[in-house]
């Protein structure tokens, strides 16, 4: 089966990003393929490279760009809901006149179309939420 996993929850303040995580893990586990990841509200977090967590604890930004080596997976984050809480990619960094961007492949700056999308175009929608 291919599986949307839609992400609310931030990467830290709460147990969905983890939870998703653990679940498209799992999924892979038995066979089954989380073809996209789409991450909206506080999620959109989870693309951020300026996270460092202490060596010792799981780097969930790490964790996702694993299962997008692992299943191809697409890892989409709503432009709006990203632009809000300071998260750009080059491109949108240079159209804002923003010195920097924190948001880098395989994570990819999207609208909610390619939500809507995913709602048709998998077998399956599944949403993390805090």
């Amino acid at each position: 089966m291919s599986y949307a996993l839609l992400v609310h929850g931030a990467p830290y303040g709460h147990q969905a990003a983890l939870s998703a995580l653990r679940f498209a893990r799992a999924l892979a586990q038995r066979g089954h393929r989380v073809a996209t990841v789409f991450f909206y509200h506080d999620g959109v977090h989870n693309a951020s490279t300026l996270m460092s967590p202490p060596q010792d604890e799981l780097s969930l930004q790490a964790g996702w760009r694993e299962l997008h080596a692992q299943q191809g997976s697409a890892l989409l984050v709503c432009v709006a809901a990203g632009l809000r809480r300071g998260l750009l990619d080059e491109a949108e960094a240079a159209r804002h006149g923003k010195p920097a961007a924190n948001v880098e492949p395989p994570f990819e700056l999207t609208g909610l179309g390619q939500l809507v999308d995913a709602m048709f175009s998998h077998d399956r929608l599944l949403t993390f939420a805090p």
